[in-house]
């Protein structure tokens, strides 16, 4: 079977390659019996992968359940998993089978299995081991015939150098790993899953599908998404009803759920280069600020050319290493204003001699040094300030110099509170 009729057997959405990995183990592991542990954050979509373990397996006939060890309490799990006797415990008033014995002959699914107690532990790795386990309260030894897929959001090799983890239960049930990579590592399949939840939404409630423009596609892509597909499929919902109108831009789309503005990664731009946005914004700065230093280099040699000062050029030593090239600069200005002649013979080579300033000396005052910022949202600011001083307020003018749409200018003023 090719992976792209399991994704459709199975209602996987995606083509990056990371998914195609595991799903590409999922499948040559299905045929066997191997203890198989799943590892991914919450909400990528785990039981999804042991489900197509199970669905393609020979024990595809039987049962399957999915058991998540955090939600049950440690006092009551061992009974849950194994069973009990009666009387073995107050309120254990008859005799109950655990999972492993009503599935024997399917697969559990223990998620969360980092959550597990370490005494239910040590009785999971003798049925991994030897099929073995005893209800609680009873001294008989039972046999069951299970497969064991266990899945996992933390990193369990911690838990084990924490005590909390037996690490033989660890290399047990690491048979085969299979990690299910983050939505945030998977960003070219954000936007199909996106259109899928948007479209199933539409026809469970006999509506019109959302959609969304260029600039909110570029939000979602670039959004951490730390829920991953569940916290995905949540806002597609919420869109869906609090929108007003079915085709979204990102200014509805910030206003409907505020935090996808924040973003890890640079915004991506497509090939027009209408989609600039902020960063376009820091560019255009950066660019300006170059100009200046360069204005600043032609003054500062113009004056060095002006008044005939020898200084070094980079590939000659200059006259005395202990003093920089603006000594030059300063002494000639101060040559410029005294009509006095210089202190040396003409016959004599020329020496450089420091400054000296003096405490009493009224044309020097005490600097302060100023710390330029370096904040990408100062910068912003500051170049959104003069674009509109430039164009004395005209934001259509401004928005077009600072090569974003005026959508994103009106946001961007709403955001750093520089609406006049």
């Amino acid at each position: 079977m090719n992976l792209q009729s399991v994704k459709q057997r199975f209602g996987i959405i995606g083509r990056s390659e990371k998914l195609d990995r595991a799903l590409e183990t999922a499948v040559r592991v299905a045929g066997t019996d191997l203890s198989v542990l799943i590892q991914g954050e919450s909400g990528v979509g785990k039981e999804v992968f042991s489900r197509v373990i199970h669905d393609l397996s020979k024990r595809k006939h039987n049962n399957f359940i999915a058991i998540n060890c955090g939600a049950i309490p440690a006092g009551t799990i061992n009974s849950e998993l194994f069973g009990h006797e009666k009387g073995a415990f107050t309120g254990a008033t008859s005799d109950r089978k655990g999972y492993f014995e009503t599935v024997s002959g399917g697969t559990i699914f223990l998620d969360e299995i980092g959550e597990m107690p370490l005494d239910t532990q040590s009785f999971l790795l003798r049925i991994l081991e030897s099929g073995e386990f005893i209800k609680v309260g009873s001294s008989k030894v039972q046999t069951t015939d299970v497969r064991v897929i266990a899945a996992t959001n933390v990193n369990l090799e911690n838990l084990i150098k924490k005590g909390k983890f037996r690490e033989d239960l660890y290399y047990r049930l690491n048979t085969v790993p299979i990690y299910v990579p983050a939505l945030h590592e998977r960003r070219e399949d954000i936007y199909m899953l996106f259109r899928k939840f948007a479209v199933d939404f539409a026809e469970k409630y006999r509506s019109e599908s959302i959609q969304i423009d260029n600039e909110a596609r570029a939000i979602i892509e670039n959004y951490k998404w730390p829920g991953n597909v569940r916290e995905l499929k949540n806002v597609v919902e919420q869109l869906s009803v609090l929108s007003e109108d079915n085709f979204i831009d990102a200014a509805t789309l910030l206003d409907v759920v505020p935090k996808l503005a924040t973003s890890n990664v640079p915004i991506k731009l497509d090939a027009t280069g209408e989609n600039l946005q902020e960063r376009e914004i820091l560019f255009k700065f950066l660019y300006e600020m170059k100009h200046d230093l360069n204005d600043l280099k032609n003054l500062v040699f113009g004056l060095i050319k002006q008044n005939n000062l020898n200084i070094p050029d980079g590939t000659s030593p200059a006259p005395n290493p202990n003093y920089s090239s603006i000594n030059y600069l300063i002494n000639a200005n101060d040559n410029a204003k005294n009509t006095h002649q210089p202190e040396f013979d003409e016959g004599e080579p020329f020496v450089e001699k420091p400054i000296i300033i003096h405490q009493d000396d009224k044309r020097y005052h005490d600097s302060e040094i100023v710390e330029e910022s370096l904040s990408l949202e100062d910068m912003e600011k500051d170049m959104i300030k003069k674009a509109l001083k430039k164009f004395k307020g005209r934001r259509k003018d401004a928005a077009q110099e600072l090569g974003i749409s005026e959508r994103t200018l009106y946001r961007k003023l709403k955001q750093y509170d520089l609406e006049e």
